[in-house]
């Protein structure tokens, strides 16, 4: 599994406008809407329900929302960068402007959480969180994203 196979370049975003939790868990599901065949109000109600189990703010600025859904038969991701960091109840109190959104088929299991583990891991690099940081532009942004798996394969 690579972050190639969850995340298309459509599914990378810059977002300007978001200004608290709820209002982002609103925008990456209509995000997601456009990703698979499930309304935007079924992914926010199942994201807001993992949320409502702990926060998924997991420090260093990052978030990795997630949540499983019937509707779903893979895992799907997208990704945010916030113009403005916003407050996400992270676990160093930081606010979060790198967002990682995971949607999972309901009996994923451990697909769902290797994904989780891949995408922790590749957001655990300072130099690459930086460099997604500095950057504008959603294709760069994925290629930032995916071009390490190359890297790493060879």
């Amino acid at each position: 599994m690579d972050l190639s196979s969850l995340l298309t370049p459509e599914a990378v975003r810059v977002v300007g406008d978001v200004s608290s939790k709820k209002r982002l868990i609103q925008s990456v599901s209509e995000i997601a809407e456009t990703l698979v065949d499930v309304p935007a109000h079924r992914i926010f109600e199942a994201l807001q329900e993992r949320e409502s189990l702990g926060p998924t703010g997991v420090g260093q600025g990052i978030a990795l929302p997630h949540a499983r859904l019937a509707e779903l038969d893979h895992v799907v991701g997208a990704f945010v960068r916030l113009e403005r960091p916003i407050d996400f109840d992270a676990a160093d109190r930081q606010p979060v402007d790198l967002v990682f959104v995971l949607l999972a088929p309901l009996e994923s299991g451990v697909d769902h959480l290797k994904a989780l583990a891949l995408v922790a891991r590749t957001l655990r690099n300072p130099a690459l969180c930086a460099k997604l940081r500095a950057n504008n532009d959603p294709l760069a942004l994925f290629a930032l994203l995916t071009e390490g798996e190359a890297t790493r394969a060879a």
